[in-house]
């Protein structure tokens, strides 16, 4: 079972609010984009998925 790690709020490319959650199951780190889109982030978001990116990768 995945287990949260977190999530970054972002926007599609039409403005519209999504976001990517970061999910660590067994010995695995995924990343959950909006599906079927891209994910528009400013630089604080990207800092924040580096961060939880990190974090994540550090648990498995």
């Amino acid at each position: 079972m995945a287990e949260s790690q977190g999530w970054i709020a972002c926007h599609d490319p039409f403005g519209r609010d999504r976001s990517m959650t970061v999910l660590v199951e067994d010995h695995r780190v995924v990343l959950v984009a909006p599906p079927g889109e891209s994910a528009v982030m400013s630089v604080t978001q990207t800092w924040r998925l580096r961060q939880l990116l990190g974090q994540a990768a550090d648990r498995v």
